[in-house]
């Protein structure tokens, strides 16, 4: 059996009722973005069907993730400020 030609079809993320995230047409993929280093999505938290523009298939649940803590810079540590004339030059380690 042939696969669906999705050639025309882009898919759409939902956040309940909500379109949340829009992927290009002819894509398999599409990012969720913007959440926080270590959040925890549950499974069907978030949703995702095709689109052809018009025309949407049903939505499925998006399997639960979270989202990968080491993305996020470590804190900076030993912050020393030193007055200038018009302000401070701040440093750390």
């Amino acid at each position: 059996m042939a696969g669906t030609d999705r050639t025309k079809q882009h898919l759409v993320i939902y956040k309940g009722d909500t379109k949340a995230f829009e992927g290009e047409v002819d894509e398999k993929t599409v990012a969720i973005t913007g959440l926080e280093a270590g959040t925890v999505v549950a499974t069907g938290d978030y949703q995702v069907a095709w689109s052809d523009g018009v025309n949407e298939s049903d939505k499925v649940d998006i399997p639960g993730f979270t989202v990968n803590a080491d993305t996020k810079p470590e804190v900076a540590t030993n912050v020393t400020a030193t007055p200038t004339d018009d302000g401070a030059t701040i440093g750390v380690d």
